[in-house]
This record gives C-alpha cells, structure tokens and sequence, in this order.
C-alpha cells in the first residue's frame, strides 16, 4: 500500500520539465488511478498532480507510446 506522499508536481510542471505538452500527458494519464500515483483535484480549479511513483508510471507511459508510434 502506498501512502505518506511527501511531494507531487502539476502536470504543467511535468510537461514543462520533458518538454511535452499538456495535451499529451493529459491523454496517457487519463486511465491513470490514484495507486498509479496521480492526484486528481476537482472543482473551480482542477488539478492532476503526480507523485514521484506516479511520474514513473507516466514516463513509462510516454516511453509504451512512442514505440507504439514507430
């Protein structure tokens, strides 16, 4: 069982840092659950966040997709 996060970043955060945009990531961490390490925030000002396990998972994710894409 996961818990005890000490740290998350935005996904504008992650995006920013891979040089990836919103949209894409959005898209891979849509099916995304919270043991997968993603925060999910709703209301006015939604939010995605992710943990540091959550960020492995997405990289791996964006890793599947671009060899899918080759």
């Amino acid at each position: 069982m996961l818990n005890k996060v000490y740290s998350v970043k935005s996904i504008d955060r992650f995006t920013a840092e891979l040089g990836e945009t919103v949209d894409r990531i959005f898209d891979l961490a849509i099916d995304m659950e919270t043991e997968d390490g993603v925060i999910w925030g709703f209301g006015d000002d939604s939010v995605i966040a992710f943990t540091p396990f959550g960020i492995e998972n997405l990289k791996a994710l964006i890793e599947m997709d671009r060899n899918r894409a080759r």
